[in-house]
C-alpha cells in the first residue's frame, strides 16, 4: 500500500507548482501595469502608424502603414498611399483617444495600443485596408483583402518592403538615418 500515499503527495506537489506558477504569473503582470504609461491629449499624426504627444514619438502596435512617401497601384493609377493612411489615421485619433504602452521599439518609440471611444483605431485602419497586419490585426487584413479594400484593391508593396527598397537607395543613411543619427546624438550626450 505505499504506492496509494505517492498519489496524494503528487497532487499536493502538482497544486503547489500551479499556484507558484499562477503567482509568479500575477507578479509580472503586475510589474507590467507599473510600467505600462496612459497617454491622452492632442496627439499629431505622424503618419499611418506612428503619433507624436509632447514630443513623444508613440508606434501603433500589430500594423504598419504605408510610408507618407509610398504610392501604391500601377504606375497607370498610382495614389498616395502612403498620404491616404495618415489622412485616415488623423481622422480616427481624436480628443476622446486614449493610448497605453509599456515596451518600446529599436528606435525607441512607445509601442502603444489605443482606443477613440470604444474604437480601435489600428483595427480600423487594417480593415479598411490603409495598413497591413504586423502581427495583430489578422482578421482585419484578411476581411480588407477578401472585400479588396484601400491597399488591397490593386497593387502595393508592403511597407516593410518599400522601406528596405528606398533605404538601399539612398545609401547606409536611407530615409530614416536620420531618425537613427538623432538617437546616436542623444545617446553621446
Amino acid at each position: 500500500m505505499p504506492h496509494l500515499r505517492k498519489r496524494p503527495r503528487l497532487w499536493r506537489d502538482a497544486i503547489v507548482a500551479f499556484a507558484l506558477i499562477f503567482l509568479l504569473w500575477l507578479i509580472a503582470m503586475k510589474l507590467q501595469q507599473r510600467n505600462e504609461q496612459v497617454l491622452a491629449g492632442a496627439f499629431v499624426i505622424v503618419d499611418g502608424d506612428t503619433l507624436s504627444l509632447a514630443g513623444e514619438r508613440l508606434r501603433l502596435r500589430g500594423l504598419d502603414a504605408p510610408e507618407l512617401k509610398q504610392s501604391c497601384g500601377n504606375s497607370e493609377r498610382p495614389w498616395p498611399c502612403g498620404q491616404a493612411a495618415r489622412t485616415r489615421l488623423a481622422e480616427l485619433v481624436g480628443a476622446d483617444t486614449t493610448c497605453r504602452g509599456a515596451e518600446r521599439d529599436r528606435y525607441r518609440r512607445l509601442l502603444v495600443s489605443c482606443r477613440t471611444g470604444e474604437q480601435d483605431p489600428a483595427a480600423l485602419m487594417v480593415r479598411e485596408g490603409l495598413a497591413v497586419s504586423y502581427g495583430g490585426y489578422g482578421l482585419e487584413e484578411a476581411q480588407a483583402r477578401l472585400a479588396g479594400r484601400g491597399l488591397w484593391a490593386g497593387d502595393f508593396k508592403r511597407p516593410a518592403d518599400w522601406r528596405r527598397e528606398h533605404a538601399a537607395m539612398e545609401g547606409d543613411e536611407g530615409m530614416f538615418g536620420g531618425i537613427r543619427n538623432l538617437f546616436s546624438r542623444e545617446e553621446a550626450q
